[in-house]
């Protein structure tokens, strides 16, 4: 498959002369996804991807059901951006140029070259598909090639297993269960599995998302596929 196009960054390694890791808003652009900058343009994409109910059950983040819940949810992202918090992307369809999703960096740890790939989500029609491998490959090869990571990480919830199935498909190492660790939006308590992919995993990592890539794109080509996450 043709190479991914990734923008340029002034990061270096640790150990360099003047170490910098510095997660900034960019676009990260694949064959199937485009992860742009999150803004206000992307408002009604947003709401259009994130109107299904089923798609927040277990989430801490309030369910993108209404115009005001995504003005709240973009002005929030905003104050985190502007912070150094976070750093937002909108999930964009390349064919269609339609909003399909949103995931972002977070927990980011300068000083140790850490981050989180984390609030993760895919409208129903885009789950299963090529959508979320090539969004984690684009951020994966930003993070750790262009800005030299030391670690990614990932958390979901442990009642959450096809996330936790699709996390292992990545390539990412469990490591363990934080316990009692977050509440959700329901109220109820939830324990949190967390995934990590070290500087020294990523060239195998990356090996075998290109392979996934590359195959799910010729079985893209007989017969697309849609489901539920």
């Amino acid at each position: 498959m043709s190479s991914h196009v990734v923008a340029p960054s002034s990061g270096s390694a640790p150990g360099g002369s003047s170490p910098v890791f510095a997660p900034v808003p960019v676009t990260l652009t694949g064959r199937v996804v485009r992860l742009e900058p999150l803004s206000e343009v992307h408002a009604a994409g947003l709401l259009a991807a994130g109107h299904h109910e089923g798609l927040w059950r277990v989430t801490v983040q309030p369910p993108l059901l209404s115009a005001d819940a995504v003005a709240r949810y973009l002005e929030q992202a905003a104050n985190q951006t502007a912070r150094g918090d976070e750093v937002p992307f909108a999930i964009v369809s390349c064919e269609t140029g339609a909003v399909i999703g949103s995931t972002r960096w977070m927990d980011i740890s300068r000083a140790h070259y850490r981050v989180e790939i984390g609030g993760t989500w895919l409208t129903p029609a885009a789950q299963r598909t090529l959508a979320n491998t090539e969004a984690k490959y684009l951020q994966l090869v930003q993070l750790f090639e262009v800005l030299g990571a030391v670690r990614v990480q990932f958390k979901t919830d442990l009642r959450n297993t096809q996330s936790q199935r699709a996390l292992e498909k990545l390539g990412a190492i469990r490591e363990g269960v934080l316990r009692r660790h977050m509440v959700v939006r329901d109220g109820f308590v939830r324990d949190s599995v967390y995934y990590g992919i070290a500087d020294v995993d990523w060239p195998g990592v990356r090996r075998r998302l290109l392979e996934r890539l590359a195959a799910g794109g010729k079985q893209q080509q007989q017969q697309p596929e849609h489901g539920d996450h």
